[in-house]
């Protein structure tokens, strides 16, 4: 198929190499445009952009994509499909209507759960079992176009959003190639979402870190996986921030005050919450580096009754 490819992060590079791998023409791809990006500001493209330029491919970085030049310079790209990853931008309308097959995405949910800008860390957040990648006819609308595809991988106790982040990636890569072929030969009916079920996620922001010990040790595990890497899940100690980095729930009671260390030993510590203990074995002080817990007691002391938060 002759295939317009839309995305800009990480996640979407490996579709567009399985899509190129498939052998698909791609006629041209779409990416955010080059933003400036560390201490020192200078331009940088986007992962998807240095995908295509590996590939020698069009590449077209609207700054606005529902603009009039835009759009006709979409038409201009002859293409029966187009195929959308975490592009970062609203299609219109007239823009969905272009290709004869129309436009699907690559979605990292099992739609209609966690339509919006971060599915991958809110179903860890939640503590759902699973999750999954979900191929959509798009609309108009956010994440609320027909089902196409679904495949499904389980989340375990140790998953993080970066981890699920790159099986989901991997997912959708081999998802959309399989997908594409029976969209072609007509094989498949697209089935409405159930918008009874639908849930929406908004964008992750840094306070979304912070750990109130108030909840429970299995929800406070929860949020430490979800914000790793990005923005992380933070408290403090004496004045100064402590990032958390990896922890375990033990669903033990103690009638203590959360918050507060309940125990110490040499490759971890153990602090009290609402419901159980959370059990903390890598963590990163202000201004210092990530380390696991074993080598932070070197430098620093943690003793039982102190308070965090």
């Amino acid at each position: 198929m002759k295939i317009v490819y839309m995305g800009t992060p990480d996640f979407a590079v490996p579709a567009l190499e399985a899509l190129i791998e498939a052998g698909h023409e791609i006629t041209a791809v779409v990416t955010q445009p080059d933003r400036p990006k560390g201490r020192g500001k200078e331009m940088a493209f986007s992962p998807v952009k240095e995908c295509a330029l590996k590939h020698g491919l069009q590449i077209f970085q609207p700054e606005k994509i529902k603009e009039e030049n835009a759009v006709n310079t979409l038409k201009s790209f002859e293409a029966d499909i187009y195929v959308v990853a975490a592009f970062g931008q609203i299609l219109s309308q007239e823009i969905l209507d272009i290709p004869r097959f129309g436009c699907i995405n690559i979605h990292a949910s099992i739609l209609p759960k966690y339509r919006g800008a971060a599915p991958i860390q809110f179903a860890i957040l939640e503590g759902d079992a699973e999750t999954g990648v979900t191929i959509q006819q798009m609309n108009a609308g956010m994440d609320t176009g027909d089902i196409i595809a679904i495949k499904t991988i389980p989340i375990t106790e140790t998953d993080t959003a970066g981890s699920m982040f790159d099986k989901l990636m991997m997912l959708g890569a081999e998802l959309v190639t399989e997908t594409l072929p029976k969209i072609e030969k007509g094989e498949i009916t697209p089935v409405p979402q159930d918008e009874s079920k639908a849930t929406k996620c908004g964008k992750i922001h840094k306070e979304m870190g912070h750990i109130n010990w108030n909840a429970s040790a299995s929800s406070i595990s929860n949020l430490v996986r979800a914000m790793n890497p990005w923005p992380s899940s933070f408290t403090r100690i004496n004045g100064k921030m402590l990032k958390i980095w990896t922890v375990k729930a033990i669903p033990e009671r103690a009638n203590n005050v959360p918050g507060t260390v309940y125990s110490v030993d040499k490759d971890s510590f153990c602090v009290n919450t609402g419901d159980g203990i959370l059990e903390i074995s890598e963590v990163q002080l202000e201004g210092k580096k990530r380390m696991d817990v074993k080598s932070f007691l070197l430098g620093y002391d943690i003793e039982k009754g102190m308070t965090l938060g």
